[in-house]
């Protein structure tokens, strides 16, 4: 299992990356003002349904849907069902592209009421308008990456995601260059996501063009059919926790002007390492928690939740304590571009610091989830979420009121322990999580070993950060730092025996 997951992590990590760039040209172009934070609105609502569709969360649904069909009737049976989701899964999405654009000041509205009455409402509806076009061919993308990842065909389903990126960074740098005003950037910046997502679906259309996948195709809303749509879109939703998150932080900051500008940039840095374990996990953990159930093999159960939780918490650990350490100068080394001033990068630093408090919560959702997903089980992790969403509202409202954006930040890491919580909860009063020997014993090495580089950075930066002066200077020296402590993490892993070069040799000889 731990080869396709790091399949799936590269290509994620290569997207991310990638997405960084991208941000940073909007910041460069747009800036942390209103402009930014009515295009960012619109473009965190699109980029929901995006994610929610095609980064694994679908998977939730049809993944163990596919496999079950043919493990009891065949291949064509499966392929058969598989048109049918597709040509229905892709009228879906067109229809409801046409409704939501028709009720786009409506959403737009909910999404950043303090946005109402003002222009930032007129231009959010016309960006998000012309972004729409992407859900329509995220659907049957979706259907597509999660019949590929059923195959164990996960390398053009990692890496297809980064031509999202790579349209937007190409546009960004062309309009950089003719230095158009902000509004205008924005409509066409929107304009281009609409395109990538042709983009994307054709990509993977002609890699898959020889493989009968999903034939015939067919439109069908049948009973059966209804009861996967349900199923599927309760999947995505809980999928989609950290996302809703990140919407409920808009709600509530759109009444401050720059605070949806500085959350979202926040949140852009917790989204690389959530990125690379959630899609993971939803690609790689489902399928095999799903032929394991299926089987009823409890020790290949067992080993996969088992070293699904130690990739989770070996990733997001350091990840979250290195964000804290280093927020200021890694947010000024990817955005302080442009339109994008000191005080914006004072503000957005504050935030990740609180953001990344929640991050462990979160991957532990990605980790916890696809137990349920495997069963058929959507309902829980889907109220999991929707718990944590209304706990994150509330104390971002109280906490906002208080602390401004830093208490918006710390509701929502609030939230994504409520949704862990909660998980943690239902699985081991429903049917236990299991560990292996194994995990029980490396799990706290790798807590010790992540607190561990931790220290030795919160060292470095106090000895060699501080009188660098702001630039290129010290955007190497934050390189090396954080080059330092990957190395110094994976040396401090094999120090206390979490892994070794027997270990580690097979899952890269290929």
């Amino acid at each position: 299992m731990i080869r396709p997951v790091l399949i799936v992590s590269t290509g994620t990590l290569a997207s991310r990356l990638l997405g960084f760039a991208r941000d940073s040209l909007v910041a460069a172009l747009l800036g942390a003002g209103p402009v930014a934070d009515a295009f960012l609105v619109a473009f965190q609502g699109i980029n929901v349904m995006r994610r929610a569709l095609t980064e694994g969360s679908l998977n939730a649904a049809l993944v163990p849907a596919w496999l079950r069909i043919r493990h009891h009737d065949g291949a064509v049976a499966a392929a058969v069902f598989a048109g049918r989701v597709l040509g229905s899964v892709s009228l879906a999405m067109i229809v409801a592209a046409v409704v939501i654009g028709l009720a786009m000041p409506l959403v737009i509205t909910a999404l950043a009421p303090g946005f109402a009455g003002g222009a930032n409402l007129t231009l959010a509806v016309d960006t998000a308008r012309l972004m729409l076009p992407y859900l329509a061919f995220a659907g049957p993308v979706a259907v597509m990456t999660g019949l590929l990842n059923a195959r164990h065909r996960f390398v053009i389903t990692a890496f297809s995601p980064i031509l999202f990126n790579l349209a937007l960074i190409g546009i960004m740098l062309a309009l950089l260059k003719w230095r158009q005003d902000a509004a205008h950037a924005a409509m066409i910046i929107a304009a281009t996501v609409g395109a990538a997502g042709l983009l994307q679906l054709a990509v993977l259309t002609v890699r898959t063009g020889g493989e009968r996948l999903a034939v015939p195709l067919r439109i069908s809303f049948d009973a059966g059919m209804r009861g996967f749509f349900l199923q599927g879109m309760a999947g995505m939703v809980a999928n989609s926790g950290p996302q809703l998150l990140v919407m409920a932080g808009a709600i509530v900051a759109s009444s401050s002007p720059s605070a949806v500008s500085w959350l979202y940039f926040a949140n852009r840095l917790i989204e690389l390492p959530l990125g690379i374990v959630g899609t993971a996990m939803g690609a790689v953990l489902v399928p095999e928690l799903a032929r394991a159930i299926a089987a009823g093999d409890r020790a290949a159960m067992t080993h996969a939740e088992s070293r699904g939780l130690e990739l989770a918490v070996g990733l997001a650990l350091p990840a979250a304590l290195g964000l804290i350490l280093l927020r200021e100068p890694i947010v000024r080394a990817l955005f302080e571009h442009g339109a994008f001033s000191a005080a914006d990068t004072a503000a957005t630093a504050q935030a990740l610091a609180l953001l990344a408090l929640g991050l462990p919560a979160h991957v532990l959702v990605k980790a916890l989830a696809p137990a349920f997903f495997a069963r058929g089980d959507t309902a829980t992790p889907l109220l999991a979420a929707l718990k944590g969403f209304a706990v994150a509202i509330i104390l971002s409202i109280v906490l906002g009121r208080i602390w401004g954006i830093a208490g918006i930040a710390a509701g929502l890491a609030c939230g994504a322990w409520s949704n862990a919580f909660t998980l943690i909860r239902r699985g081991a009063a429903t049917f236990g999580f299991s560990l292996d020997a194994a995990a029980r014993r490396r799990l706290p090495r790798i807590v010790l070993a992540a607190f561990s580089m931790g220290g030795l950075i919160w060292l470095g930066a106090a000895f060699v950060l501080q009188p660098v002066v702001h630039g290129l200077a010290e955007t190497a020296t934050l390189g090396v730092l954080i080059a330092g402590g990957v190395v110094t993490y994976g040396l401090l892993l094999a120090l206390f025996g979490v892994i070794s070069r027997a270990d580690a040799a097979p899952l890269f000889r290929r």
